[in-house]
């Protein structure tokens, strides 16, 4: 299964939130939902996690490890020479 992932930076509000959510799916959009009303004030509702669902983001190796922060693995070919 694809994990997914949802970055509040991405979409800035007057608060400045900086919480990246990752995992699997259906976690995911239970916490960003929690996290929208707790948080941003928003309700949790079946049209909030529709727009939640919708900007979701598939999840690949170097993607997750920079988003986190983390360096970059190297290339194959740098590791062979």
């Amino acid at each position: 299964m694809t994990r997914k992932w949802i970055d509040c930076r991405d979409y800035p509000d007057d608060i400045g939130c900086t919480l990246y959510l990752s995992g699997e799916e259906d976690h995911v959009l239970r916490a960003a939902a929690e996290h929208a009303a707790s948080v941003h004030g928003k309700q949790d509702t079946p049209e909030l996690r529709d727009q939640l669902r919708s900007m979701l983001k598939d999840e690949n190796g170097d993607v997750a490890r920079l988003r986190r922060g983390a360096p970059s693995l190297p290339r194959r070919e740098e590791v062979e020479k």
